[in-house]
């Protein structure tokens, strides 16, 4: 159908009726045309006064006037922070935070050492997490550049000249500009239209419907409760163009389009599940650091009568508490996995903490279009008036198409007909010679082909094809039996199923042309019925997907019955599907019980969807959204994990925290996997560090009470802590054992709490058999009393112990057929070695430590033997018990 303004009569004050003012984006005052309930209402020729345009468009002068007053068509966007932003912000983190209090402290008690070792860490891990969030801001601009568009738009040189098609970039739009659209297009502003033929627009990005949705030119204002999404006559930035094709008048660009409205209005997202989980550890350490230098001071005030003195050793025993490479840990882990997800899966990890929170993730929500199903149909099957299969209906309806599509001399078939026209063989569509076709315009919702059967001379058939109601209205049937096939039509729509009504109509053959008139007294033939055609990988990325405990919502736009199929076709069961009706009439605790028992959510709008992830978040669920349109923008800021793929719409990849290069589940599965093996090193070097720091700890409060000196120097701990802060390096770069990718990882405080106090407790009791040890040893060799032998059998007897804790408790393995031992199995050796050695290196003296007798190392080898043996026992009791802190971090 084309159609074109009217010459209606408009008053100058009704084609200038007052709006509300907004700055423009380039400074300027807002565009006249922006779509607002008061133009909605003007006919074609007052929105074109309105905007001082005209059909043959605008002049060069005028445009460039346009341009620089309201500045260019683009969406706003965040600006990129700059590296040394990123890296001040690093120092929000709160376990560099705590870090970096410890730094200060001993710099305040002249602990210079440990103050500038500190420091050095929290400026390593300030420089790899803002330098790799960097990385991935230079990715999403190299995508934004790949992404450029333009439109053809008419403007004329001169005001007396005619006006020229051409194609200029979508960001030097302006409204007035008339513009021309085409299949495959995307609408580079909001328009009005003026003119078209065939076309149906796909609002997806907007409004979450799946199906192509007919756009026409209308000057009757629409009925006042429609939204602006359903009126005709609008198009908006952010869809795209099906089929048929149109002229149209931009009414507002930029920022006030409706597509950056939905923008602006998304708020500042809520703490994730790192956020939480870094919170929560972070406070258990500092009430212990805050708690252990007291403690210190005042027992040996009390038992010994030493006074502030002692201060030193007391931060470097709650340094010694710290797990100082926990920063580093982190962004190092995250940083490569993040880039290895990018080599090799191309898949952007724009925020370094939504790694670990993909490895957390336990629901996964999304659309069905686009991931379980592709953005087309495909043709089911075909039945006749009583619902049997009938191969001819499929025939009839393709040879429609087929002579639709030649006839009518349109550029390319819609998506329903190019999956008619996909089921059959094309040689079967030559048996009929086609006369004329009559396309399908959104008014009729039919479309008509007229051709001539073998052995039918002198006869022409009009075979029809479309909407149920609309071909059934032109058939030559009682009520009673249109009510039967309406009945039958619904059955199968309930089931998820699209259907197109056949009918056909002899006429004597003439050399007049066709109307829409003689689509009448038709003979029903049956129906076409069509699904969404399935993803190939999205039956076998679900099945992985559940393996690894990862529960799929779906959250949809689209009818409840068409989910449901889609879900039922991929062997995922629907259940009882929610409507976004019932959803309104839960409470927040009534939708967080049913959310967690539902897996289909359908005619939700954005606002449903993002309340629904709240709720599942509530529930105690780490949640992942996967969306790529305008709608989905709530909804990827409610999510702990707003992923997207590369083709979403800009504003979309913005706020998402990971960017895939397809819209794939099997790119989803990549990255949680790599967000669990990086979240199980980090788990393990916690578990790890804290309980090995926390045993120290005790025994050197327990020894500081016991002996008339200081258990070991602070230059001896600081020392300590290095040689296992860098040995420690290694847990990032660890191979996990792939149970650990079968349940998500989460760090949960109290968890880590009862396994540190567990272990530590085991590793103060090796410390303590030590000093058994080390009076047997100071009594047979260099008699008692010499702090010089206690600090070095104890310094060795630490990294020993340490040593063995990584190997033992560490969750990584090598995998079959591989030689190379890991990393960890490295930097533990390289761990003992130096503490074996350093007694007997040039630097012992001035670290105030010296060589031990022979028959210390045999006691002490006694003591390790009995340790490994506890560790091993303690480690096979949390395996038998399913402890979730060790067997899952």
């Amino acid at each position: 159908m084309a159609s074109g303004p009217e010459a209606a009569a408009a008053s100058g004050a009704g084609a200038t009726a007052s709006r509300e003012q907004r700055p423009g984006p380039g400074g300027g005052d807002a565009p006249p045309g922006d779509i607002s309930p008061n133009t909605t209402a003007f006919t074609s020729l007052q929105v074109l006064r309105h905007l001082d345009s005209g059909p043959r468009g605008l002049a060069e002068a005028e445009a460039d006037e346009r341009l620089a007053r309201w500045g260019e068509n683009t969406v706003p966007t965040w600006r990129t922070a700059s590296w040394p932003l990123r890296f001040v912000r690093s120092l929000r983190d709160p376990f560099t935070a705590v870090l970096l209090c410890l730094g200060l402290v001993s710099a305040a008690v002249a602990a210079w050492g440990t103050a500038c070792v500190i420091l050095f860490l929290v400026s390593v891990s300030c420089v790899l997490r803002s330098s790799g969030e960097h990385r991935a801001d230079r990715s999403m601009a190299a995508l934004r550049e790949l992404i450029t568009t333009t439109a053809t738009v008419l403007r004329c040189a001169d005001e007396d000249e005619p006006p020229q098609a051409r194609e200029i970039p979508v960001d030097q739009l302006v409204p007035g500009d008339v513009i021309r659209l085409g299949r495959g297009d995307l609408v580079p502003a909001d328009v009005r239209l003026l003119r078209t033929s065939g076309l149906r627009v796909h609002q997806a990005p907007l409004t979450g419907e799946s199906e192509p949705v007919a756009k026409y030119a209308v000057d009757a204002p629409g009925p006042p409760e429609r939204g602006l999404f359903e009126q005709p006559e609008l198009c908006f930035q952010g869809s795209s163009v099906t089929s048929g094709s149109g002229t149209a008048v931009v009414v507002a660009t930029g920022a006030h389009t409706r597509f950056a409205t939905a923008h602006s209005r998304t708020g500042r997202r809520e703490a994730s599940a790192f956020d939480r989980s870094v919170q929560g550890i972070s406070w258990v350490l500092i009430r212990f650091m805050l708690l252990t230098p007291p403690l210190v001071l005042m027992a040996n005030a009390a038992l010994r009568g030493r006074g502030l003195e002692t201060l030193p050793f007391a931060v470097a025993v709650a340094v010694g508490l710290t797990p100082e490479m926990l920063p580093v840990i982190v962004t190092t882990a995250l940083a490569r996995g993040a880039s290895l997800l990018a080599r090799q899966h191309r898949v952007i990890v724009k925020r370094l903490p939504a790694l670990h929170d993909l490895g957390a993730v336990d629901v996964l929500c999304l659309d069905k279009t686009g991931t379980l199903t592709l953005d087309r149909p495909v043709v089911d099957r075909a039945l006749d008036a009583h619902g049997r299969e009938a191969p001819d209906v499929l025939h009839l309806a393709a040879t429609n198409a087929w002579w639709t599509l030649q006839l009518a001399d349109l550029p390319a078939p819609d998506a329903l007909d190019e999956a008619l026209l996909n089921a059959v063989d094309e040689d079967e569509l030559l048996h009929y010679d086609g006369v004329a076709a009559i396309p399908f315009d959104p008014v009729r919702r039919l479309a008509t082909a007229v051709v001539r059967r073998p052995g039918r001379l002198g006869t022409h058939t009009l075979v029809v094809k479309g909407a149920v109601e609309d071909v059934l209205r032109r058939c030559a049937l009682d009520d009673g039996e249109s009510a039967r096939l309406l009945a039958l039509a619904e059955r199968e729509t309930a089931g998820g199923l699209r259907l197109l009504a056949v009918a056909t109509v002899e006429r004597p053959a003439r050399h007049r042309g066709y109307t829409p008139a003689d689509e009448r007294g038709l003979t029903f033939t049956g129906f076409v019925a069509l699904r969404d055609a399935l993803a190939p990988t999205a039956g076998e990325a679900l099945g992985v997907l559940a393996d690894r405990g990862v529960t799929v919502k779906i959250l949809t736009g689209d009818h409840p019955g068409t989910a449901a199929r889609a879900c039922r076709d991929l062997a995922l069961d629907p259940g009882e599907v929610l409507t976004a009706d019932r959803v309104d009439g839960l409470t927040d605790a009534e939708l967080a019980d049913t959310a967690r028992r539902t897996t289909v959510f359908a005619r939700c709008t954005p606002e449903h969807k993002a309340r629904i992830i709240a709720a599942l978040r509530a529930g105690g669920h780490t949640t992942g959204f996967l969306g790529d349109g305008v709608n989905d923008l709530p909804a990827l800021h409610a999510a702990d994990v707003g992923i997207c793929p590369r083709d979403a719409v800009a504003v979309a990849r913005e706020s998402a925290d990971v960017v895939l290069a397809e819209k794939d589940l099997t790119a989803i599965d990549h990255a949680i996997s790599a967000g669990r093996a990086s979240s199980g090193n980090i788990a393990t070097y916690l578990r790890i560090t804290l309980s090995s720091n926390l045993g120290n700890v005790i025994a050197m409060l327990a020894a500081g009470l016991l002996l008339p000196f200081l258990p070991m120097l602070p230059s001896q701990v600081l020392v300590q802590n290095l040689c296992f802060d860098a040995a420690q390096l290694a847990f990032a770069y660890d191979r996990p054992r792939q149970a650990l990718s079968h349940k998500p990882t989460v760090l949960r405080p109290r968890d880590f709490l009862r396994f540190i106090t567990a272990f530590g407790l085991l590793n103060a009791a090796a410390d303590l058999a030590t000093f058994a040890v080390l009076a047997l040893a100071l009594h047979t060799s260099e008699g008692p009393g010499d702090p010089a032998v206690f600090h070095s059998g104890w310094f060795t007897e630490n990294l020993l112990t340490q040593a063995l804790v990584m190997l033992l408790l560490r969750t990584g393995r090598r995998t079959a057929g591989s030689r190379a031992p890991s990393p960890v199995r490295w930097a533990a050796a390289a761990l003992a070695v130096t503490g074996v050695l350093l007694p007997f290196s040039p630097l012992a003296p001035s670290l105030g430590m010296t060589t031990l007798a022979v028959p210390y190392y045999l006691l002490l080898a006694a003591v390790l033997a009995l340790y490994a043996a506890g560790l091993m026992a303690a480690r096979a009791a949390c395996e038998r018990r399913g402890d979730a802190d060790f067997a899952q971090p």
